[in-house]
């Protein structure tokens, strides 16, 4: 159907067919390439949904005072020197694996989906991680902490360098020419898409955010617990956008979904289970500070089976309980006590806020 439009003395016609063909050629992969950004018409419209949420929960590390973490770091007698290790490891850890995220996220999966809103959520998820890099700067430069000490630690503890190594096999391996249409080639981005999204941050992350929460809890360095909050948060975004990317990619391309790559995947989850099990016994060799090993390595297994049954896949151990129901309750942080003056801090932006009554806030 031809579309006129006369302005003065001249006549635009638009083709609709002409472009609903186009909308018709929007794909994760292999869909219609053009050298513009044109969102509209949406076709995954649960990608610039999850953008707007994400972008309505920003946050900067310097909107948390750090000065009780400053004191209790410095007293010997505030924290024990097993705390200090745990938030040691963390600051270590996640130094390195946000930027490994963010870097897949920009260099592998970015540039190989095709649909413009799949890039426009990408894209905010990259600036997330870029936040949540700098929120462990803040972390490091406030305690004080020798950086070189950071760097030190992705050389030195071999449970942080193999579960490095473990993610970097799956971003290394999509970064040459790749073709695309080949069945192995949609199951190596099919895989990348699982392990970032559901084997690291939707599980290895876990153990860790865990212990330092638990920390949080007991009074103990509330302002990196509160940056570990909600980072969580925005984690719990990225698992949620790996999950639909993965889907929608299968979807799409039912010729990989197979057995054989389906207990591939299940494995693969399973690696990721042992090399955080393995750093969890690093981070809290002996249960201490009200922290039980049995705990988290448990939960390692109750998170782990729902991310793979959120992938269509069968749990690893089926009928596992969660041995940290809290843990859930520390993600509901839309509205926050700050710390020193007692005043309600809202992290959200105002346009966010504007369909909340009064007896809401």
């Amino acid at each position: 159907m031809l579309k006129s439009f006369q302005v003065g003395s001249k006549t635009f016609v638009l083709d609709q067919e002409k472009a609903e063909a186009a909308f018709a050629g929007k794909k994760v992969i292999n869909g219609r390439q053009v050298p513009y950004f044109n969102l509209l018409p949406l076709k995954f419209q649960w990608a610039y949904d999850l953008y707007k949420k994400m972008k309505a929960n920003h946050w900067e590390p310097e909107d948390i005072p750090m000065g009780k973490d400053i004191e209790q770091w410095r007293d010997a007698k505030a924290v024990t020197d097993q705390e200090r290790w745990i938030i040691r490891m963390g600051i270590g850890y996640f130094s390195a694996a946000e930027g490994i995220v963010g870097d897949n996220i920009q260099h592998v999966v970015r540039e190989l989906v095709t649909a413009p809103e799949l890039k426009l959520v990408l894209g905010r998820h990259a600036h997330e991680e870029n936040i949540h890099a700098d929120s462990l700067l803040y972390m490091i430069s406030s305690l004080g902490i020798n950086p070189h000490e950071c760097e030190a630690m992705f050389e030195d503890i071999k449970s942080i360098d193999k579960k490095n190594q473990f993610v970097n096999r799956a971003s290394n391996a999509l970064r040459r020419d790749l073709d695309l249409t080949s069945v192995a080639n949609k199951q190596l981005l099919a895989k990348n898409i699982f392990i970032f999204g559901q084997c690291m941050e939707g599980t290895q992350f876990y153990g860790l955010f865990g212990m330092v929460l638990s920390l949080y809890r007991q009074n103990k360095f509330p302002g990196i617990g509160q940056m570990f909050r909600y980072t969580l948060r925005d984690e719990s975004n990225h698992i949620e956008l790996f999950r639909n990317l993965f889907m929608d990619l299968v979807e799409e391309n039912r010729e990989i979904w197979t057995p054989e790559f389906k207990e591939e995947l299940r494995q693969t989850m399973a690696e990721a289970i042992a090399l955080e099990k393995e750093f969890i016994r690093d981070c809290l060799p002996v249960n201490a500070v009200g922290l039980a090993i049995d705990e988290f390595l448990t939960y390692i297994d109750y998170i782990a089976d729902r991310r793979l049954e959120g992938c269509g896949l069968a749990p690893l151990s089926a009928g596992i309980k969660n041995p940290l129901p809290w843990l859930a309750e520390m993600m509901d942080i839309k509205k926050e006590q700050n710390f020193f003056e007692g005043r309600v801090t809202e992290y959200q932006k105002s346009s966010a806020l504007q369909n909340t009554s009064d007896d809401e806030l």
